[in-house]
C-alpha cells in the first residue's frame, strides 16, 4: 500500500457518496446525498457477485472503503465498474478507531461522510498492483515458514532443558541434523517428530529463498540495494515491494517515519515527551531493517561509516543505549536504501556527505 495523493476534491461535490465498512462475509453500507443526508443504508455479501449486481449500471459514484483484507480487490472491482473509490487508512481515522459507539453502520456513514466532504480527511492510500502483491505474498509466506521453524527449535530446546540437558549449539538452518542424536532417552517420541518438521521446513524455505532470488531479475533495483552489507534478498526485495516506488515518500528523511521507525510526538507548548516510535506502516519490513541493523552493529557487521555512528550511540546510551542505537540505525538504513534507490547510486560505506540522509 502507498499513501494518495490526489490533492483535495472540497469543491467537486459528488450527486452522492457511498461509505463501506467492509466484513469477512458481509459489508454494511450508506449512501449520503450532497447536503450530507442519508439516503439509503443496507448490508450487501462481500462478494464479486454481490457487488457487481449492487453497483454495475449505476451513475459514477464516490465510494470509500476501509483499508483490509479486501480491499485491494473491491476497490479495483469498483473502479472497473466506472466509480471514484477511497481507501481510507482507518488507523488515522480517530473519528472510527475511537468512537465510543463503534459498529459496521456508523463506520460506513462515517466513511461516506468523509468522502463526501474531503476525500483527503481519510489518509487515503493506493495498493499496489496484484502483479507485486502477488510477488510480496511469496516473502510473507516465507516469514510464516521460518517463525514456525524457529518455534519448534525453540520448543524442542525447552523440553530437553526440562530433563537437565542442553541440546549443541548450532544455527536453526542445521537443527535438524546436528541435534538428531542428541536426544535424550526417553524423548524420542516426543521430539523426533519435531525435528522432522523443523527439516521439512528447512526445505520449503530453500525453495522459497530460489524463488524469491529470481525476483531481481523482475525488479533490477533489487541487486543494487543487496549491495548494502546486511541486506539480503529477502529485505531487498521487501523493500521494493513494499514501497512499490521512490515516488512513494516525498522525501527519503521521510521514509523513517512512514514506516513507523520514528518516535511518536506529543508536543504541546514548552512540553515535549519523548514517546517510543510509532510503529504504524509495515510492520514486516520495519522487523526485517531491525534485524539489519542488529547485524551492521553486530560482530560480523563490516566497518561503514553508519556501523561507527550507530556504535557511537550505543555508547553513549546507557542501559537503553543499544537498543536505541538499533532503532536508529535501522532508520538511516531505511533512508540509505531509499537514497540509493531514488538516486540510482551504488553503495559506498563512507559515503560524501549527504543533507538526505540527515536524521
Amino acid at each position: 500500500m502507498k499513501n494518495s495523493s490526489r490533492g483535495s476534491s472540497k469543491t467537486e461535490k459528488p450527486v452522492s457518496t457511498v461509505g463501506i465498512d467492509l466484513g469477512d462475509r458481509f459489508s454494511r453500507y450508506c449512501v449520503v446525498n450532497a447536503r450530507g443526508e442519508v439516503m439509503e443504508e443496507g448490508k450487501i455479501a462481500t462478494t464479486v457477485a454481490a457487488l457487481e449486481r449492487h453497483f454495475a449500471g449505476e451513475a459514477r459514484q464516490r465510494i470509500a472503503v476501509e483499508c483490509g483484507t479486501h480491499s485491494p480487490w473491491v476497490s479495483r472491482l469498483l473502479r472497473s465498474l466506472g466509480h471514484e473509490v477511497w481507501v481510507a487508512n482507518t488507523r488515522k481515522l480517530r473519528a472510527i478507531t475511537g468512537s465510543e459507539s463503534k459498529n459496521d453502520r456508523n463506520d460506513a456513514e462515517k466513511l461516506a461522510r468523509f468522502a463526501a466532504y474531503d476525500p483527503e480527511l481519510l489518509s487515503p492510500i493506493q495498493h499496489r498492483s496484484p502483479e507485486r502483491q502477488r510477488d510480496l505474498n511469496l516473502l510473507q509466506a516465507r516469514d510464516t515458514l521460518v517463525r514456525a521453524r524457529t518455534m519448534l527449535v525453540n520448543v524442542v530446546r525447552g523440553l530437553v532443558k526440562s530433563s537437565g540437558q542442553r541440546l549443541p549449539k548450532c544455527s536453526t538452518e542445521s537443527f535438524a541434523k546436528r541435534v538428531g542424536s542428541e536426544i535424550p532417552a526417553g524423548y524420542e517420541l516426543a521430539l523426533l517428530p519435531l525435528i522432522e518438521q523443523v527439516s521439512a521446513l528447512t526445505t520449503q524455505i530453500r525453495q522459497l529463498d530460489k524463488q524469491i532470488a529470481a525476483l531481481a531479475q523482475r525488479y533490477p533495483e533489487v541487486e543494487r540495494l543487496r549491495r548494502v552489507p546486511g541486506v539480503g534478498p529477502v529485505l531487498a526485495t521487501a523493500y521494493v515491494l513494499t514501497l512499490d516506488s521512490p515516488a512513494m515518500v516525498a522525501s527519503s528523511r521521510a521514509v523513517g517515519a512512514f514506516l513507523g521507525l520514528r518516535p511518536r510526538q506529543a508536543q504541546s507548548g514548552e512540553r515535549d515527551p519523548q514517546h517510543r516510535i510509532s510503529k504504524t506502516g509495515n510492520e514486516f519490513l520495519r522487523r526485517l531493517l531491525v534485524q539489519a541493523a542488529q547485524y551492521t552493529l553486530g560482530p560480523f557487521g563490516p566497518d561503514s561509516q553508519l556501523r561507527r555512528w550507530g556504535l557511537k550511540l550505543a555508547a553513549s546510551g546507557g542501559k537503553r543505549g543499544k537498543k536505541r542505537a538499533v532503532i536508529a540505525v535501522a532508520r538511516k538504513l531505511a533512508v540509505l536504501l531509499h537514497c540509493l534507490w531514488r538516486k540510482g547510486e551504488s553503495y559506498r560505506p563512507f559515503p560524501i556527505p549527504d543533507p538526505q540522509l540527515a536524521a
